[in-house]
Order: structure tokens, then sequence, then C-alpha cells
């Protein structure tokens, strides 16, 4: 019996992978298809977004809400507390995970990237790719346009500004803003 691991064990694990693989592009499809039943669906049809969410959403507790459109690359790495909100048009690469706290807000056109690439360009020329897994706090509110970055954590009961670029953590209780994103000042 073989040891070497699999594209999606190493996707998984964070290490670098082919994305290209034929499992890892069959669940992206999955995704992409129930992505496109969710962001088709009218704005009265709550029994059927939910029904889809049930099925792309890896873990979510209850409360939990997205407003389309939305796009995600597997959705199954996407783990959410209770009563989170994501506004219009936002994006999530999820290769890695991706842990949103209970009472997260997510405003229009945030986007979580988990996916990156390497630095070098011999090994990125070989279209491997890896990720970094990203963390919010319970109570965060993400303010418009933000990019969160690979490997962030945003620390409980914190706020980003809207536009903001976030390349590196953020403490708890703090608003912070800008790009790159820094803490402004206290909440507490």
């Amino acid at each position: 019996m073989s040891n070497q691991k699999t594209e999606k064990q190493k996707m998984l694990a964070g290490e670098l992978y082919l994305a290209s693989d034929p499992e890892l592009a069959s669940e992206r499809l999955f995704a992409r298809q129930l992505t496109k039943q969710l962001n088709d669906s009218g704005p009265d049809e709550t029994e059927l977004r939910e029904s889809i969410l049930e099925k792309l959403i890896g873990k979510k507790g209850k409360n939990f809400w997205i407003e389309p459109p939305f796009y995600c690359d597997y959705g199954y790495n996407i783990s959410a507390g209770d009563d989170v909100f994501f506004n219009f048009n936002c994006v999530v690469l999820d290769v890695t995970p991706v842990i949103l706290g209970s009472r997260v807000l997510i405003a229009p056109n945030v986007q979580f990237y988990a996916a990156t690439h390497p630095t070098d360009f011999r090994e990125r020329g070989s279209l491997v790719e890896f990720g970094k897994p990203i963390s919010i706090g319970d109570d965060v509110w993400i303010g418009g346009s933000t990019i969160i970055c690979p490997g962030v954590t945003i620390g409980s009961r914190s706020i980003i500004g809207a536009g903001s670029v976030v390349t590196k953590d953020i403490p708890e209780d703090v608003l912070a803003a800008g790009n790159p994103c820094k803490v402004i000042r206290s909440l507490v």
C-alpha cells in the first residue's frame, strides 16, 4: 500500500498540490454547480437556498445566511458559528479551512483568499499552489470590499474597515483599516 498523499490530502494539509487533480476538479465543479443554483435562486426561495447551503458549506451554525451572488472553491472547508451573515458578492477561496466564529457580519464584496502560490517563479511555473487557513473570531464585523489574505487571523470583537487589505493578524477588540490593514484604535 502506498503512503503517498493524494493531491486533496496535500491541499488540506497546506502543502504544495496540483489543483488540476481530477478529484479536486470534480469537487470544484460540484461547488460551482451549487453556487450557480444559489446565485440563480429568487429572493423568495429561502427553503431552496437553505437546502443548497446544507450541501455546499462544510459546517454552519444556526441562522447562517448568504446573500447571492456568492462564490467559493469547495465550500466544505468553510466553517461558521451561529448568526453568520454574508452580504452580496462575497468570494471564499477555501482550499484550506476558513473558520468564522459566531455573529460574524460580512459586508458586500468581501474576499477570503486562503489560496496562494509559491514565490519562486520556477516552482510557481509547475502550477502547484498551497493554502493557509483563515480564522475569524466571534462578533467580528468585516467592512465592504475587504480582502483577507492567506493565513490571517482576526480576533474576536474586532472591526475591519471597508476597503482594507488584511495581510497580517489583527488582535481582539480593535478597529483596524487600510492597505495594508493596521490597528487604528482599541474598542475597549
